[in-house]
């Protein structure tokens, strides 16, 4: 849609796309992952509502993030604004298409707000996002029908995750006007009709103005009247009482009605839900998921199979094999010899050094550690979604949560802080109250190793006696269950009660989730490799400075002293810092310089500490620079303080983990 610019003359106008969508669909997800941190907050004239608005990465356009919307004939202010920023003059410049996010959980409510926004006449590109929960519910998408019916593109993402974000960024330049599939009444579509009659002429005339000028909305008068003048605005609205259609119901829930009617046929065409299981046992063992007295000891069951195919087989076998198999005996050796004939030490250190090297500790501990327990994990918690088992875990926990002043929907950020962290933070948009919100992302900064630190927890623990591993996860879920305590009785707010779908249980398919497993783990990767490789980098040049001397020296009054950690761990720390996964990947690197109780210490220090700039970047743009500040300071103050109380604890007691 841009046109390069001739030289020497202004550049092209750039586009302004709007993202909107139901609530809850993931809008902000993608806005952030096309726009990253380049963004600011506008207000739409008229309203007390601000929105971010960004640029797209490698691009001039911009993209405005609206608020959720039910339907653009809502009364809610925030709703007005989706349906009023598609009208000239109440944007960062007239808005010249439309990202239209919906829930593929979701499609007949998806494709209505699809039929109401191609009203508009804009150009559009669906996004069918969270197709990974909508596999996990036996549904599928003819994508291609689709997009055939509505005549336009369509892409599928998982947005949290990343996943798709590009294919996205290129549809952008392919946006079609979609087809208009409803037939209004015959009153409204006479009004339309003399409406595009009084303003012909002008270069944009949107069905959807005549819609909400015949619903009364205030934007649409001012529009109109700003544009053509007060008198064809008072000639259209004596046109529309004239011709508004008879009958009982207001008119704004009449065409709602009619669109959803249209979106329920066409999903009938193009989604494909798998017909529950009739088994009696399937039914029954469903039942018991979520009874007290049967449902603890399958999670506890499940919980032990999850980690003993991540932990057991992922992070001790998977990783041994392939570390012995593969770089120690053959692509080690096969490096140094590579770089050999380069003269210069400096920067033969810097590729193979064993200890900073960007081979050795940016690359393949990356693809010989992370990368094998990744994909177990996401392929054990692919089975728990595919199988309907992790709506039914939140229903289990919904009253214990409800203590920590969540709801049992806050499982999912918590478990998914197993994954990654930045990503859960993003989800705790699904809880409904801010005191929700902060209490999980707390909970989340406190006690949730990801998928890269809890690998390296499980193979460090594995070469431990088990009460090392007790002792390690005791008190992680302990003081995430306590901190949710106090921080429920602190902050100010309510919980909000559970509503949440659960889907039937069944059995799950092992290929599609095999699939989307590595999916994930090939974007993940892809993300994380560089940033192994430039803190490899970083650290490995500061070194050779003299500057982790340096600063082991100053940490050491709290590293060594009150901690009684290895000066060492200060690099740890730095790389944790960086990027969590680095660090973890650094501390197996640096695992002999430990003692089992130094290690247990350390790796609670991890969890505890800090995030990864990314997770940290993300917790300010989500709760404020000021919230998002204190919690970060808080947390690293906390974690200080419990690697200290430990080690003297453990000192005490006499506990050695020999």
């Amino acid at each position: 849609m841009n046109q390069p610019a001739p030289n020497n003359s202004k550049p092209a106008p750039h586009n302004v796309f709007a993202i909107v969508g139901n609530m809850n669909v993931g809008k902000t997800c993608l806005f952030k992952a096309l726009c990253g941190s380049n963004t600011h907050s506008i207000n739409i004239p008229g309203s007390t509502v601000n929105v971010e608005s960004g640029t797209i990465r490698g691009t001039a356009d911009r993209v405005l993030d609206t608020p959720g919307i039910y339907s653009i004939f809502s009364s809610n202010e925030e709703e007005r604004i989706c349906r009023d920023i598609l009208l000239p003059g109440n944007a960062e410049g007239d808005v010249t298409g439309i990202i239209l996010v919906v829930d593929a959980k979701n499609m007949r409510r998806s494709i209505a707000i699809a039929l109401q926004y191609a009203e508009y006449g804009l150009p559009m590109v669906l996004v069918v996002n969270m197709i990974d929960e909508a596999s996990s519910r036996g549904i599928t998408i003819d994508t291609v029908g689709l997009s055939e019916y509505l005549g336009i593109e369509v892409c599928t993402t998982i947005a949290r995750e990343g996943i798709g974000v590009r294919s996205v960024a290129a549809a952008l330049d392919r946006m079609r006007v979609p087809h208009s599939q409803v037939t209004l009444p015959a009153p409204v579509e006479h009004f339309l009709g003399e409406m595009k009659q009084l303003l012909i002429g002008n270069s944009h005339y949107p069905r959807a103005l005549g819609l909400l000028l015949l619903d009364g909305d205030r934007t649409a008068r001012t529009c109109i009247e700003q544009k053509f003048g007060s008198g064809m605005l008072q000639k259209l609205m004596t046109l529309g009482e004239a011709c508004t259609p008879e009958g009982r119901l207001p008119f704004h829930i009449s065409m709602t009605n009619l669109y959803n009617r249209q979106a329920e046929r066409s999903a009938a065409e193009v989604v494909h839900v798998e017909p529950p299981t009739r088994s009696s046992l399937i039914i029954t063992l469903g039942s018991m998921c979520t009874s007290l007295s049967t449902g603890i000891p399958i999670a506890l069951i499940v919980l032990g199979l999850v980690y003993l195919f991540v932990g057991t087989f992922g992070a001790t076998y998977l990783v041994d094999t392939i570390n012995e198999k593969i770089f120690e005996n053959h692509l080690i050796p096969l490096c140094d010899a590579l770089v050999a004939p380069i003269p210069s030490a400096f920067v033969r250190d810097m590729i193979v050094d064993p200890d900073f090297g960007l081979l050795p500790t940016g690359v393949f501990l990356a693809l010989g550690l992370v990368l094998p327990v990744l994909l177990c994990f996401y392929i054990a918690f692919g089975f728990l979604e595919d199988s309907g088992y992790l709506p039914r875990f939140s229903l289990l926990l919904d009253k214990i949560f409800k203590i920590m002043g969540l709801n049992g929907k806050g499982v999912i950020p918590l478990v998914m802080g197993f994954s990654c962290v930045t990503m859960a933070i993003l989800t705790t948009r699904m809880l409904d109250t801010k005191k929700e919100r902060n209490i999980a992302t707390l909970l989340l900064l406190l006690g949730s190793p990801c998928a890269p630190l809890l690998a390296v927890m499980l193979i460090v623990l594995d070469r431990m006696p088990f009460s090392a591993t007790l002792t390690v996860f005791g008190i992680i879920f302990a003081q995430t269950f306590s901190a949710g305590w106090l921080l429920n009785r602190l902050l100010p707010g309510r919980s909000a009660s559970l509503l949440m779908e659960i889907p039937p249980l069944r059995v799950p398919k092992p290929v599609p989730v095999i699939k989307m497993a590595v999916v994930k783990t090939y974007h993940f990767m892809k993300e994380a490799i560089p940033i192994f490789m430039l803190a490899s980098v970083v650290v490995f040049i500061f070194d050779r400075l003299g500057g982790l001397a340096r600063l082991e020296m100053m940490a050491s009054p709290f590293v060594h002293d009150f901690m009684g950690l290895p000066d060492k761990s200060v690099q740890v720390f730095i790389k944790t810092v960086i990027r969590r996964e680095s660090g973890a990947t650094e501390l197996m690197h640096l695992r002999e310089a430990y003692t089992n109780v130094q290690m247990v210490i350390n790796l609670l220090i991890m969890t505890f500490l800090l995030p990864c700039l990314n997770a940290a970047i993300v917790v300010i743009k989500e709760r404020g620079a000021a919230t998002g500040a204190a919690m970060l300071v808080s947390v690293m103050a906390y974690a200080i303080i419990l690697g200290g109380v430990l080690h003297w604890l453990f000192l005490w007691l006499g506990i050695t983990f020999a």
